[in-house]
């Protein structure tokens, strides 16, 4: 673990951390408190501490937010080792001058009426804190970590792992 960054050093470092990384696996809680996960579409954006998404506020999610705001994003790159979770609080947000700075028009696979599909919200989630484990070394390299933790009996150092407060 290292030290804890400033608000603004963890605000950046997350952003780097998931800035290429276009799915995120969202996870609510349903009414019975069991967790729901499934695959969103990161909006893109400056990352100032909330994250966007495009869901239909008749949604089952969109319900699950609405009777508790917690949620968790889980974002990797496998190919880069790079692994990413976030907790925050989810809000339902339907604001027109946002939406349209974030539409793309592939969405109308999903909302075919676009920005007037009378359905289409927004969900921002307010980022509360996140942690991350990110291994620049290539997968030989960790593998060889691996390894000599296991002949040593040591703890394998293969990358950099931290808590970020928001």
């Amino acid at each position: 673990m290292t030290d804890q960054p400033d608000r603004a050093e963890a605000t950046k470092k997350l952003g780097e951390l998931i800035k290429d990384i276009n799915i995120a696996m969202l996870t609510t809680i349903e009414a019975d408190g069991a967790l729901r996960s499934r695959p969103m579409s990161t909006q893109k954006s400056d990352f100032d501490g909330d994250l966007w998404f495009f869901l239909g506020a008749s949604s089952p999610k969109a319900q699950e937010i609405r009777n508790d705001p917690r949620v968790n994003l889980s974002y990797a790159n496998p190919d880069d080792q790079r692994y990413v979770s976030v907790s925050g609080r989810g809000e339902l947000v339907r604001d027109q001058a946002k939406m349209k700075e974030l539409w793309n028009p592939l969405f109308k696979a999903w909302f075919p009426d676009g920005l007037d599909d009378p359905d289409l919200t927004l969900l921002k989630v307010n980022v509360e804190q996140a942690e991350y484990w990110d291994s620049p070394s290539s997968t030989f390299v960790t593998l060889v970590g691996f390894a000599k933790a296991l002949v040593t009996g040591q703890r394998a150092e293969v990358g950099e792992n931290a808590k970020l407060d928001l």
